[in-house]
C-alpha cells in the first residue's frame, strides 16, 4: 500500500480499498451508498464533503485516523469511531421487525380504528418530542406486533384498514430508525410499508409508503430511483385530486417536495424548482392551517423546503434571505423546526459565516437534540464547526460537538 505522493482523497480511498481486497460494491454498501457513488469519489468526479461519510469510510477501511484518507495532518486529530450510530431502542425494534411471529395474537386482533388511533398518536409524538427517537422507539415494538397480529387475524374491510395502519407503523419505524438501523432493517421496513399499502389497495397509503421508500433510495445514493418512485406515486394520486380528501392532497404535495430536494442534491436546478412550485400550488389549494399528520406537509413545510432546495443548490444567499422571512413557530413539528435551523446553518457555512452557523446550530440542538444528534447533515455541520470555528468560538463548538456525539479526540 503506497499512500505517499500527492494523492487525492479519492485515490487514497481506492488504494486503501484495494489493499484490503475489497470490491467497490462492498465498500459502498458498508457506507450505505451505491457503487456508482463510490466510483465518482474514487475518480474525482464527485467531491467528498460529508464528515459523516468520511467516518463511515474510515470505519469500513479500518483506519484509526481520517488523515490517512484525507492526506492532511493539520488541525485536530480525527479519530475514527467503530461502528454506526447507536440508539438504545434498536434491539427491541429489531426483534419486533425481524423476528415477527406467525402464530395468532394471544389477546386477539386489535380493533383497526383503535390501532390507527394509536399510530396517529405516535406520529404526533414523533413530531412533538425533543427526544423523539427515544420516546417513539419505546412504543414501536408493541405497535408493530399488534398491527401485524391484526392483519393476520382480520379479513375484508377490517383487514384493509389494519393494513393501512400497518403501513403507517412501518413508515414511522423507518423515520425513527433512520441512520441508526442496519441497512437490511431499513430496506425491510420500507418494503413492508409499501407492500401493506398495496395489499390494502388504498392510493393515499401507497403514495405515503412510496414517499418513505424514496427517502431510503435517496439516502443510499439512488436518486434516479427515488425520483421514479415518488413521481409514479404522484401519478397514482393525480386523478383523485379534484375530489380527494385534504390528506390525499397533502401526500401529493409531500411527494413534490421530496422530488424537489432529490433534484436539488443532484444539482438539477430547473427540476428542483419545478417540483417545489408544484408543492407550493398544492399548499395554496389547502386550508391555510392545514398540516398532514405524518409528512407535516403544509404551508410552513413548503416554505422550509424552499430553504432546503436553495441550500442544496448552494444558493446560500437566497436560503438565508428566505429564512429571514420564515416564522418557524407556525410549524407544529419540533423535528422539522430543528431541521430548518440545520439548513440555515449549512447556508451560513457555505458563505463562510461560522459564528452565525454555530449560533443557529445551537438553536437547532436546543429545539430538537435527537434530530441534530442522529441526522447526518446536522452532524456534518457540527463536525465542520468543531474543526474550523474561530478561536473565540472553539469552546462553544467543542461543547456542541460533544453533545451531538462527534468524536473529538
Amino acid at each position: 500500500m503506497d499512500l505517499t505522493g500527492n494523492l487525492s482523497v479519492g485515490e487514497r480511498i481506492r488504494v486503501l480499498r484495494e489493499s484490503r481486497g475489497m470490491s467497490r460494491p462492498t465498500l459502498a454498501q458498508l457506507c450505505g451508498r451505491g457503487p456508482d457513488w463510490l466510483k465518482k469519489i474514487e475518480t474525482g468526479e464527485r467531491e467528498l464533503r460529508s464528515h459523516t461519510l468520511l467516518l463511515r469510510l474510515g470505519a469500513a477501511l479500518q483506519v484509526r485516523d481520517l488523515s490517512v484518507i484525507t492526506g492532511s495532518d493539520t488541525g485536530p486529530a480525527a479519530t475514527v469511531p467503530t461502528g454506526r450510530l447507536n440508539h438504545p431502542s434498536m434491539p427491541d425494534i429489531w426483534s419486533a421487525v425481524m423476528q415477527r411471529t406467525l402464530t395468532p395474537h394471544a389477546a386477539g386482533p386489535a380493533d383497526p380504528a383503535i390501532l390507527q388511533g394509536r399510530v396517529d398518536q405516535t406520529w404526533n409524538l414523533w413530531h412533538s418530542s425533543k427526544h423523539n427517537r427515544t420516546e417513539v422507539g419505546a412504543v414501536l415494538p408493541a405497535l408493530i406486533r399488534d398491527a401485524e397480529a391484526a392483519v393476520r387475524a382480520l379479513d375484508g374491510d377490517a383487514r384493509r384498514a389494519a393494513l393501512v395502519a400497518l403501513s403507517d407503523v412501518y413508515r414511522l419505524t423507518g423515520q425513527a430508525t433512520a441512520y441508526v438501523a442496519p441497512a437490511e432493517l431499513a430496506w425491510v421496513v420500507a418494503d413492508r410499508a409499501l407492500s401493506a399499502a398495496q395489499d390494502a389497495d388504498q392510493p393515499a397509503a401507497i403514495a405515503a409508503a412510496a414517499w418513505n421508500m424514496g427517502n431510503i433510495l435517496r439516502e443510499t445514493s439512488y436518486p434516479e430511483e427515488a425520483l421514479r418512485v415518488v413521481t409514479e406515486a404522484a401519478d397514482l394520486l393525480r386523478p383523485h385530486l379534484d375530489t380527494a380528501p385534504d390528506d390525499w392532497r397533502g401526500v401529493y404535495g409531500a411527494l413534490q417536495l421530496h422530488a424537489a430536494v432529490t433534484a436539488a442534491r443532484e444539482a438539477r436546478e430547473g427540476d428542483a424548482w419545478r417540483y417545489w412550485k408544484k408543492g407550493d400550488q398544492i399548499a395554496k389549494s389547502l386550508p391555510a392551517n392545514y398540516v398532514h399528520p405524518s409528512t407535516v406537509f403544509g404551508r410552513a413545510n413548503v416554505d422550509f423546503h424552499e430553504i432546503s432546495v436553495a441550500t442544496d443548490l448552494h444558493q446560500a444567499r437566497k436560503a438565508i434571505g428566505l429564512a429571514d422571512d420564515v416564522d418557524p413557530t407556525v410549524m407544529p413539528s419540533v423535528e422539522r423546526q430543528s431541521r430548518l435551523w440545520v439548513e440555515v446553518a449549512r447556508g451560513h457555512l457555505q458563505r463562510g459565516e461560522r459564528t452565525a452557523a454555530l449560533k443557529v446550530m445551537q438553536m437547532a440542538y436546543e429545539i430538537g437534540s435527537e434530530t441534530v444528534s442522529y441526522t447526518p447533515s446536522a452532524r456534518t455541520v457540527a463536525a465542520e464547526l468543531w474543526r474550523t470555528a474561530p478561536r473565540a468560538m472553539r469552546g462553544e463548538a467543542s461543547t456542541l460537538a460533544a453533545a451531538v456525539g462527534i468524536t473529538t479526540g
